[in-house]
């Protein structure tokens, strides 16, 4: 890109970009604080409540497989507001769900076609200039972060006013507002774009993964992190309204407290953009690990509670960030596809963390609940260490991009 794209990235536009990342995301998180309400209003039982949140999340993954890629080879302005409005069906659908079945297909919809973020995040890099990219995708981050919290607290509040399905018909208002303002304000993609198929697009996408070890190490980080937090995620709606009596207003508030997340988010950006990348993502990981404790005795404990949430939130988010600066350095002309196959691998394993937080919560109870969220905290620590090692290796031989197989598509 050359200069006269800076002021395409002026401040208002960074957040209506960071505004709509944070609307397309949130929307997959409204059914966390009303999981009991679900169960309660359509005659489900918990764990099949509870399933809406992994459907949200694999139907996520797959828009990420088979959609974020063709950012390479389309206008990404044009595919970012087409993706928006899709999904505004969805939620739509979700908010006159008559029953389970019918809830069970809007959130799908709604999951696979709002990773119309996972589009803006790597267009909005694209257009930054290299020093301030950090910085950037950092604020937009925030802003997705904000719309996740802000989507359960809504959604709670919502719940309190109108039933548990309000808040799918005001989202899926505001996707269609928000969709005119980004066509209205987003400047046309003039970046490269792949002249080969769909097809090849979506294999250069395993190519790759199979050919950066740094993607596979990052990826591998992403997502047994979002596992980790996914256990508790999942199930604490039914711990605070089973062990404290909590209505959806109140579950919903607890969402707020996570704000630290969108602080770190932030700073984690600071830090990567200075070079401190790694230095961000250990901190990040101490903090997951340190929060497990506090979560077990939060089962009976409410401000133990409520700080190991603060704790886990912040620590996904800066783990987040973190791998986000260094992925979108490994192969700039197919950010599209490296978001693909980095968030892919982030939602499988969020995925993976609530279906496993739905049983261990079913059988073994909330301690369960922390000992599989303790386990995939060590396990991300684990490939953190073989990313370290990968990094080493790299600065160490001084190899660049060219060196780990990464070959242009077409015109790139």
């Amino acid at each position: 890109m050359t200069g006269d794209t800076r002021p395409t990235l002026r401040l208002p536009i960074v957040l209506l970009m960071a505004a709509a990342t944070g609307l397309c995301a949130g929307g997959n998180y409204f059914n966390q604080p009303l999981l009991d309400s679900i169960s309660q209003h359509l005659g489900v039982s918990a764990p099949t409540a509870a399933a809406t949140v992994t459907i949200a999340q694999v139907a996520y993954a797959v828009g990420l497989v088979f959609l974020v890629p063709v950012g390479d080879m389309v206008d990404r302005r044009k595919l970012a507001v087409g993706l928006l409005l899709l999904a505004a069906a969805g939620q739509a659908v979700s908010g006159f769900a008559v029953n389970f079945a019918m809830l069970a297909a809007g959130i799908a919809v709604a999951g696979v076609f709002s990773v119309a973020a996972q589009i803006l995040i790597p267009f909005a890099a694209s257009l930054a200039d290299p020093e301030r990219s950090g910085r950037v995708v950092g604020t937009i981050m925030s802003g997705l972060l904000l719309g996740i919290l802000l989507a359960r607290s809504v959604a709670g509040l919502l719940s309190g006013i109108g039933g548990w399905s309000t808040v799918y018909k005001v989202a899926a208002a505001l996707m269609l507002l928000m969709a005119l303002a980004l066509w209205r304000s987003l400047p046309a993609d003039a970046g490269n774009r792949s002249t080969v198929g769909y097809r090849a697009t979506l294999a250069s996408a395993g190519k790759l993964a199979a050919t950066i070890p740094r993607l596979r190490t990052r990826s591998a980080i992403g997502g047994l992190s979002f596992a980790a937090v996914s256990t508790v995620f999942t199930t604490m709606a039914f711990l605070l309204s089973s062990e404290f009596g909590y209505d959806d207003v109140q579950i919903g508030l607890v969402g707020l407290l996570g704000v630290a997340g969108a602080l770190a988010a932030t700073v984690a950006g600071r830090l990567a953009d200075r070079g401190l990348g790694q230095m961000a993502t250990g901190g990040a990981l101490l903090v997951l690990l340190a929060c497990w404790l506090p979560f077990v005795i939060g089962g009976t404990h409410i401000l133990w509670f409520l700080l190991a949430f603060v704790l886990a939130d912040l620590a996904l988010q800066g783990v987040h960030v973190s791998n986000q600066n260094v992925i979108y350095g490994l192969a700039p002309e197919a950010r599209s596809r490296v978001t693909s196959v980095y968030m892919t691998t982030y939602f499988v394993g969020a995925a993976v963390g609530s279906a496993v937080g739905s049983v261990m919560w079913d059988r073994y109870g909330w301690t369960g609940v922390c000992i599989a969220g303790a386990t995939f905290s060590l396990a991300t620590a684990a490939v953190w260490w073989l990313d370290l090692r990968a990094d080493d290796t790299v600065r160490v031989s001084g190899r660049g991009r060219e060196d780990v197989g990464v070959e242009p598509l077409g015109a790139e």
